[in-house]
Formats: structure tokens, sequence, C-alpha cells
């Protein structure tokens, strides 16, 4: 069972998914993310399976302390989302969801960049069907952004890897050193997936219109495999810092604004990414360490957020800010889930964000990095502004929208419940995470002065929000939909395009003009001549007929007699 990549049941299952009698379906669906988890149960660390194709020396599997996290919160959470959406009898979303699952799992385990490729667009492929899922002309067109930027992320994949065997022979997914054209363009496709700055707005647009479940599973997958590659191929990457930090930070002026509170979600996970981005860079064994738990603890927290608002969305048809309040009387269970996700992300003591948070926090503070170790305290303020009070408030306070539901269905509420438990019991025993990171963890987040700290600024930060909304400030919920970068794309290119058109037609009916004017004299006259009573029109004698012959006869002979003189 060591040469059957981690995975592959999840991927098997989900083709065969289609098979399976209605009835069995669910049983099913439960089955194979179990027996996949038990699989990689039994793959001990240090397994590699290296083969030869083509001549090129691939390794389909590697397990190892770096990847071993990654897979078993991936399965973790394939099995919640799969019990969060038992009700939904869809066969689309069913197998490419466990399609999706197993192609994330797999390449966590790649040992190389060609089969990394592969499943890294199966992943696209897998995700993009979630999106069009929901059979609505909004997902349609974001279905159709997505899986282009997606397949942008693999192609330029392809081009670095290429380029990396050109340059040194070795298709070996390992550190790479930038300066490089292949790294170079590796890093970029990474970037994409991992929701870069100018390179994000994918997230904010798809996760948002896809199904209620299929958003959980987007949420879990995709960005954190690029997190995974980051670590794995360029830890300790300066540029990293940099790009980090801003994504921690960018977001939050758009999650204040935005009425979608799943597009708000949307935009706390991108901040979230910076965190890990940041803490990859920095490449310390702290810093990695931290990056991979905080990884592993948004896996939990960001899906529990995403299952709750899909609970929201599900029984009230609705997810705008604006629309809601007051569902804490209608849903407590789903209220008390979603204070439970909000709590972690927003790095609450004894909940999950604060002990993979402050391993970071820690390593910025430890290397003298100033500016990033500020930045990343404006963005945990932040994400508990937005994140951690927006999102419970709004949907479950505030003003009584007067709307009144059912609690969730009993799965949803087993999943939020299992996904809320692994909150409280990662931050209660951080242990239990910190003996999963590949480097020995001798952290203790539970010191007075981190606690106090971490305290103190989230009393602020809702101060603020408090004060904010009390005075009138806070901006007001409307019906909107916002555009950051994807103003590039979604209007300025179709703009540009339009007037490049514009342009062309005119120009092109211009010069046809110009050619009409010039050629109809020419046409008329020529009409004239060879027309009605015209000079080539009339009857010649044949005498005459016989001389215009001669003539041309004549100036053909001079011309080639004169062109054949030496």
């Amino acid at each position: 069972m060591d040469r059957l990549p981690p995975g592959w049941i999840l991927l098997l299952g989900g083709l065969v998914a289609p098979l399976v009698p209605r009835r069995a379906r669910p049983v099913w669906l439960l089955l194979v993310p179990v027996l996949s988890g038990a699989h990689l149960w039994t793959i001990a660390s240090g397994v590699r399976v290296a083969v030869v194709w083509l001549g090129f020396d691939l390794t389909p599997v590697r397990v190892d302390p770096l990847s071993l996290p990654f897979g078993v919160v991936f399965h973790l959470a394939a099995l919640l989302a799969v019990i969060y959406a038992l009700h939904v009898d869809d066969l689309v979303q069913q197998a490419a969801g466990l399609i999706y699952a197993g192609a994330a799992i797999a390449a966590v385990f790649a040992g190389d960049l060609f089969t990394l490729f592969v499943y890294w667009e199966l992943v696209a492929v897998a995700s993009t069907a979630l999106v069009w899922a929901a059979r609505t002309p909004r997902a349609q067109g974001a279905g159709f952004r997505y899986l282009t930027m997606h397949i942008g992320s693999g192609a330029l994949l392809l081009a670095g890897a290429a380029l990396q065997w050109r340059a040194t022979g070795s298709l070996a997914f390992e550190g790479m050193r930038l300066g490089t054209p292949g790294a170079g363009l590796i890093l970029a496709g990474f970037g994409i997936k991992c929701a870069f700055p100018l390179l994000h707005s994918w997230m904010q647009d798809a996760y948002p219109a896809s199904t209620v479940t299929g958003t959980v599973f987007l949420s879990v997958f995709t960005t954190k495999l690029a997190v995974y590659a980051l670590a794995r191929g360029f830890a300790g990457s300066p540029i990293l810092i940099g790009i980090g930090a801003v994504m921690t930070a960018f977001p939050i002026f758009y999650a204040v604004i935005e009425n979608d509170l799943r597009r708000v979600l949307a935009y706390s996970l991108n901040n979230q990414l910076g965190f890990m981005v940041v803490g990859i860079g920095i490449g310390t064994t702290t810093a990695l360490n931290g990056a991979i738990a905080h990884a592993f603890s948004h896996v939990l927290y960001k899906s529990l957020l995403f299952m709750s608002m899909g609970a929201v969305l599900y029984r009230t048809g609705t997810i705008k800010a604006s629309e809601l309040g007051g569902l804490y009387k209608s849903m407590p269970w789903t209220t008390v889930f979603c204070i439970v996700g909000a709590a972690s992300i927003s790095g609450v003591p004894l909940f999950s964000g604060f002990v993979s948070k402050s391993l970071i926090m820690s390593a910025a503070a430890d290397g003298h990095m100033i500016v990033t170790w500020l930045v990343l305290v404006f963005a945990s303020a932040g994400v508990f502004h937005h994140s951690g009070i927006k999102i419970p408030f709004f949907a479950f306070f505030a003003h009584d929208s007067g709307i009144r539901c059912r609690e969730a269905p009993l799965n949803m509420l087993i999943a939020m419940g299992a996904g809320a438990a692994a909150c409280v019991l990662i931050g209660v025993a951080p242990g239990l995470l910190y003996d999963l990171l590949p480097f020995p963890a001798d952290y203790r987040p539970y010191t007075t002065s981190h606690v106090v700290g971490q305290t103190q600024l989230l009393f602020w930060s809702g101060l603020a929000f408090a004060w904010l909304l009390r005075t009138g400030l806070y901006p007001k919920e409307h019906p909107a939909v916002n555009l950051d970068s994807d103003w590039l794309y979604r209007r300025l290119a179709p703009d540009v395009i339009r007037a490049a058109v514009t342009r062309w037609e005119r120009a092109r009916a211009g010069v046809l003009d110009l050619a009409r004017r010039i050629a109809a004299p020419i046409v008329n006259g020529v009409y004239r001549h060879v027309s009605g009573s015209g000079f080539l029109a009339r009857s010649f004698p044949p005498g005459s007929a016989v001389l215009w012959v001669v003539l041309l006869l004549s100036v053909f002979l001079l011309a080639f007699f004169r062109r054949g003189l030496p």
C-alpha cells in the first residue's frame, strides 16, 4: 500500500460515486475519507516511491514531516465537509468534492514537479466544477474566470519545471533558489493559487458564487496547497515577507465595506494567508512551524466560519449583512459555532488561532523585523474587527431583521460542532498540534506577555468597533458589489477592448470610404468606355483590329528585346 499515493482512495471514490446507488451514496461518501485517512496512517514518515517514466526520474509519493501535517488536516477537513454536505443530493458536488480533496492530498505528497503539476491542474478542474455546480449566471462567469486563473497557474508551473529540468537535470520538488527563470515562473504559479496581491480576486469572485457546501470545500484545499508548495520550495525567501505583509493588511479595508458576508470571509482568508506567507519568508524553524501550524488551525476555523455562513444562507436565502440580524433566536447552535470560529480566527486565548499565530509573531519579533511585526499587529486587530465581530454581529445580532427560520440541518450541526471542538481542543492543548510540526516546537504560547498583549489588542479593537458603530462612523451595510484588483479585468480590460474595437471599426470604415472615393472615378471612366457607345464598346472593321494587334505585338517585342540586351 506504500506505493499507492495518499489521496488516491478519495480520487477513485469520487470517480466511482456516480455508480453507487443513490440510497447507499451517503455511506460511500463517509467511508471514502475514512479509508483514505486510514491509508495515510499506515504509511510511515520517510517513505519515498521513485519511478522512471519516459527517461524522467519521478517521485509520485514522498511522506515526510513537512507533508504529513497537511495530509492529516486535509483528511479531517474532507470528512467534515462531507458530513456537512450529506443533505445535498447533487452528484456533481459529491463527485467533484471527493476528487478535489484527493487531488490536493496527492499533490501534498508529490516529490517531483511534474507529478505536482498533474495534481495541481486536477485541483483546478475539480474545484471549478464546485463553482459551476451553483448553476447560476454569476457562478458561470466566476467559474470561467477562476478556471482561467488556475490553468494559468498550472502553465507557469509547467514552464518553470521545464526550465528547472533544463538547468539542473532534475524535476525534484525541493528548495529552489530565486534568481533563475524557472524558479521565478514556479513562484508566480504558486502565487496565483496562494492569492498574492493583484492575483487574489479570483477568491472573492468565485467562493461566494459557489454552492453552500462547495464553498466549504473551496476554503480548505486550494490556498493551503499553495502554502505547502511555498514552504517546500521557497522557505526563507525574503521577498515573501513583504508580499505576506501586504496580504495581511489590504483585505481589511475591503472586508469592512463588504456587505456579502461570504465575501468578507474570503477577504479574511486572504488576510490569514498573509501570516503564513510571512512565516515562510522568515524561514526560521519557529516561523516555519508557525506557518504550518497556522495553516492547520486555519483550515478548521475558516471552514467552520464558512459552514456557519452557509447554514445561514441555506435557511434564509440571503447572506447580505444588510438583510440579516436577530438570527440567534432561530439558529442558536449555529450562532455558538460561528462565535467559536470567530474567536479562533481572532486569536482569542484558549482557541486555535492564538497558539498558531503567536508563533509567527514571535518569529518576526525575534528577527527584529519591527515594521513587519507592526503590520502583523495591525492585521491581527483588523481580522478581529471584520471576522471576529462583524460576521457574528451582523448575521446573528445587530438589528432584528424579522427572519424566523429553522435551525441548520442535523448533519450541518454535527460538522460545525466537530470543527468547533477541534478549534477549542487545539487552543486548550496546543501540544497536540505542535507534535505534528516538522521541527521540534519548544514554544510556550501561554506566557503572561503573550496573553496580556493579545487580550489588550482584542479589547481595543472591540472598543473601536463599538465606538464607530455608536457614533455612526462605521460604514453602513448597503447592497453593492465592490471590486478591487478584478476591476482590471472585469471593467478596465473590457472597456479598453471595446474602445479598441470601436476605433478599429471606425478606421476600417474610413479606409473603405476613401478607397471607394478613389476607385469610383476610375470605375466610372472604365465603365463609360466599355458600355453603351463607349470607345471600347464600338465595332471596329477587321483592318483596324489587325492594326491594333500589330501595334501591341510590336510594343511587346520591343520591350522583350530591350530586356534581353546585356
